[in-house]
Parts: structure tokens; sequence; C-alpha cells
């Protein structure tokens, strides 16, 4: 038996990067705008973004906060009611809350076999806005390792 080549659309198909099942996806972007929401004492709205490029991958998630979110995190989490400035560093803090909620996001759900390179969400509280995005892991097998040690060191 001889295999045929495959056609344009087959190699687009398995070529495009793979994406992360919706309910994943739509599970962490609740969880995330809850977290944000009740460790901020404020309401946040949080929505998913799509089209983001590739970038290398690393052996756990890397997260990347924009400024104004970092600046909103320490404005509120010290109580205040304005957000000024620029903060010039990303709390520990708000990383660590972040892991938390990926990792009980990843346990919780089926894990796909492959993973996008990125997600990342806009963020909206009061007048602010911002974008988050985090970096994932190549491989799921990482990305459960990484979940398990998160869950297990919290």
């Amino acid at each position: 038996m001889k295999l045929l080549e495959l056609t344009p659309a087959e190699i687009a198909f398995l070529s495009s990067p793979p994406s992360v099942p919706d309910e994943m996806q739509a599970r962490l972007t609740r969880r995330l705008g809850a977290m944000l929401t009740a460790r901020m004492h404020w309401p946040v709205h949080v929505q998913a973004q799509t089209g983001l490029a590739a970038t290398d991958a690393a052996a756990r998630p890397c997260w990347q906060p924009d400024p104004a979110l970092a600046t909103l995190w320490l404005t509120r989490r010290l109580g205040g009611q304005r957000v000024a400035g620029v903060a010039s560093f990303v709390p520990r803090s708000l990383i660590q809350n972040l892991d938390e909620v990926l990792a009980e996001c990843w346990l919780d759900v089926a894990s796909p076999a492959a993973l996008p390179p990125a997600l990342a969400w806009h963020i909206e509280a009061d007048s602010t806005h911002a974008r988050l995005v985090v970096q994932l892991p190549r491989h799921s097998s990482d990305m459960t390792r990484w979940a398990r040690e998160v869950i297990q060191h919290g």
C-alpha cells in the first residue's frame, strides 16, 4: 500500500498551533476573574484574547503581567482606592496567586495532549485596562509536573 502525499489543507491543519480546549480556557478565565476580584476587593472583568505569536517554550509557565496590572494589584492590595503611577516591579504575591489558579485549573480538567504557546487576557477594573500573558511549556507532561509542584508547595 502506497501512502498519499498530504494536501495543503492537511499540512496547514497539522502545522497550526494547538489550542487549549474551550472548557479549560473558559474555566481559567472565570477563575482568574474571581481570584483578582477577591484579592483586590474590586470588581474585575477578564476577557480571553487570541492570536498570540509563538515564542520559545520553557519548562514551566511564565507570567507576563503588564505594568498596569502590577500597579492595580499593588494599589488595591495595599488598600488604595485610586490607581496612580506605574509599578516598577511585578509583586511576587501576584505571580503566586496566578500560579495557583493556573495549576488548579490544569489539574481539574483533562489535560490536552499539546499546549498553545501562550494564553492572554484583557483585564479591566474601574478605569484600568491591563493585559496578562502566560507563556506555556511545550509538553503537557511539563505542565502537569509543574502544576503538582505548585499545589504541593502552595
